[in-house]
């Protein structure tokens, strides 16, 4: 296309500049004609990806989608469109590829004898080893031997089944159950652990990663060998094969001893890899409606990408364990609003560049009118973490005024949760800074700031003494960010930016002269019927998104009437989100496939939209954990109202968090999310038949 403009100007220049023109101009415009004409135009890279495959929060490593982060740098330095095609079985992928469908799969494919009769597999980036797993009141096969009358469960096309099926021609008597129904990896473990199927297989890096927050099952015999994990890519397209394989060494992703290295900064380059540890919380790092978001993160991601590095995240157990990770060479950076101090230099760290300034301020409930100045706390109980900065501060406040009470609280503690339950009347007071203070504002009229404790303190990314090279790549970092747009902008969204959408715009709650509930009833009507919703229902979904505003954009980036992701829009085959019927279509057409991923949880009848409606607004992954968790407090999994609402509201408490796959969530959003969607339906039947 451009060639094609580039030639057409070449040629109205030249017709202009006819009579002034040479032999020798001719020819020289007529070679630069061809070179233009054989230039590359933009080519498209089909990328065939499994949308079973779920998002999660990972702990200790890579990001998720993180071959489609590797494919989307090869294809910007090969001037390719990445194009992703999203399949909904795992054993539709090698098919579609074999027709033209795409021209690679990107699903963690495990590379097999099978597979390879079939397919090109490019140079190996991962491997893993694949186990039994059993639920842990399940007795375990010591020896192959004792297979014999056992069960495996897998589903079809993948390489667990061809594992089983090997097993199965090696211990006579092993059965092999194939699963006719869509299920996903944890709806898998779920199953073994309540003894509903007897064995599964898992890879190993997938299993470490459950047995981090799951203790209902096991790990059992190792079933097969190193498996190697690359990208699939049809016979026939050895050139595309050839381009991938160098970018993969270039990038030094593929699997390879890469040696040892003079310092810290060396081997982070030459593998491409940072490691940077921070805690699952609002403000630092935590994933929503599959995405991973976070202050923290998304600076952590900009370093990363400035540097051309990968990024592994590492969440901390607590607070006091950070650096802890720096010393034991278990992460390069520590992330999460840390104060230099000097206890903290004598333990071996070294400190950045202040990327943040935050003061310490005193939070109560909104109601308290007692406290004007430090005098007044006498007899007061403020509750803080010991390792904290605020205990410091609370310290010499206690030297100063007398009788003050320190109550202290587990290292697992947030201060935002600590901030939540002052607002919840649990506790009288606790210290948090600044910058949380203004982001549960965000969210929440129901505390307050008293008074700040201390001047603004300067808080910095962390690193180990001995990493001089790594902690001046730092610096340079914050000096080119700290205060610039991007900083800006993002410290905005997460810190300013009213988060609360439940601004009641009356006008629309009662009927309207016209008869309409909204600016848009025929087309939620249109789709809300194309997908099987009640309109109504739809309308006050839309109204609690965006107030019926079709440019409203969250601060995640969510945008249109239903606030939906851009990168879920062009999922779903829709890029205009802002045009009010795209951003209607999509936003309905995405309900429906969250409604489809809620068959795993099984809610009674008349429950399921309700459990929809939190996943929309949270994720599928948080809901799952919800009732996971209902189940085991004993209250009712299948209803959402009483039950599995009271188990997300504590999955924002660490101790919850902590054993959920998808970690912290703020739990009153979808809750009040659903109650007030509740609340505007009932009205809306009301005024509507």
């Amino acid at each position: 296309m451009k060639s094609s403009i580039y030639k057409a100007l070449f040629i109205t220049l030249a017709f202009t500049l006819l009579p002034a023109c040479s032999d020798n101009f001719f020819n020289k415009m007529e070679n630069l004609l061809k070179k233009i004409s054989n230039a590359p135009t933009e080519k498209e890279l089909r990328v065939l990806i499994w949308s079973g495959q779920e998002h999660y929060l990972p702990r200790n490593g890579s990001p998720i989608k993180l071959e489609q982060d590797y494919l989307s740098r090869f294809a910007q330095q090969q001037g390719m469109k990445l194009t992703l095609i999203p399949l909904n079985k795992f054993e539709e992928l090698i098919p579609a590829l074999l027709v033209g469908k795409g021209d690679l799969i990107a699903a963690n494919l495990t590379i097999t004898d099978k597979r390879k009769k079939k397919l090109l597999f490019t140079i190996p980036f991962a491997e893993t080893t694949e186990y039994l797993v059993a639920g842990k009141k399940t007795p375990l096969p010591k020896s192959g031997k004792l297979l014999a009358q056992r069960e495996v469960v897998v589903r079809k096309g993948t390489s667990y089944a061809e594992t089983a099926e090997a097993l199965a021609k090696t211990y006579e008597g092993l059965k092999v159950r194939y699963l006719e129904q869509d299920i996903d990896s944890e709806g898998m473990l779920d199953a073994v652990a309540t003894g509903e199927f007897d064995l599964i297989i898992k890879d190993q890096n997938m299993l470490n990663s459950a047995l981090q927050y799951r203790d209902d099952i096991k790990k059992g015999l190792q079933a097969s060998g190193k498996r190697k994990i690359a990208w699939a890519i049809r016979s026939g397209n050895e050139k595309l094969l050839e381009k991938l394989n160098k970018f993969l060494k270039l990038e030094n992703i593929a699997l390879q001893n890469l040696g040892k290295y003079k310092s810290q900064w060396q081997r982070i380059q030459a593998t491409k890899t940072i490691r940077i540890v921070m805690r699952n919380n609002f403000s630092s790092y935590f994933i929503w409606r599959g995405h991973l978001l976070g202050f923290n993160y998304e600076l952590a991601k900009k370093f990363a990408d400035k540097n051309n590095l990968r990024l592994e995240i590492i969440v901390a157990g607590d607070h006091s364990s950070m650096l802890d990770y720096l010393l034991l060479d278990q992460a390069d950076i520590a992330l999460g609003f840390l104060t230099p101090n000097q206890q903290r230099i004598d333990r071996g760290i070294a400190f950045s560049k202040p990327y943040h300034y935050a003061s310490e301020l005193l939070v109560s409930r909104s109601d308290e009118d007692g406290i004007h100045r430090v005098e007044d706390l006498a007899d007061k109980t403020i509750v803080a973490r010991k390792s904290s900065s605020y205990w410091y501060t609370l310290e010499n406040l206690q030297q100063q005024v007398g009788n003050i009470n320190l109550l202290e609280v587990s290292e697992n503690e947030e201060t935002e949760t600590l901030v939540e339950a002052v607002g919840d009347g649990v506790y009288d007071l606790t210290v948090a800074d600044s910058h949380i203070v203004d982001l549960e504002l965000t969210f929440r009229d129901d505390i307050k700031s008293l008074l700040a404790l201390t001047e603004p303190k300067a808080q910095s990314w962390a690193v180990r003494e001995d990493n001089d090279e790594l902690l001046k790549a730092v610096n340079q970092f914050i000096n080119k960010q700290y205060k610039g747009l991007f900083y800006n902008v993002l410290y905005s969204h997460y810190f300013k930016d009213p988060k609360k959408l439940d601004k009641h715009r009356e006008d629309y709650i009662e009927l309207r002269n016209d008869g309409k509930l909204s600016p848009y009833d025929d087309v939620i009507k249109k789709y809300a019927h194309q997908y099987d919703f009640d309109w109504r229902l739809m309308t006050a979904q839309m109204f609690k998104e965006s107030q019926f505003n079709p440019k409203a954009k969250s601060f995640a980036g969510a945008i249109g009437l239903f606030q939906v992701m851009p990168r879920t829009g062009r999922e779903l085959g829709m890029d205009d989100l802002y045009n009010p019927e795209t951003g209607i279509h999509a936003g309905i057409k995405y309900m429906a496939w969250v409604q489809d991923r809620m068959e795993y949880i099984k809610p009674e009848e008349g429950q399921l939209i309700w459990f929809t409606l939190a996943a929309y607004n949270a994720g599928p992954g948080h809901v799952r954990d919800a009732v996971s968790l209902a189940r085991r407090k004993g209250w009712n999994p299948k209803i959402w109202f009483g039950n599995v609402e009271k188990a997300m509201l504590l999955l924002s408490r660490h101790e919850y968090a902590s054993k959920a796959r998808y970690g912290f969530v703020r739990g009153r959003e979808p809750v009040n999310y659903v109650s007030a969607i509740k609340q505007h339906y009932e009205s809306y039947k009301q005024i509507v038949e």
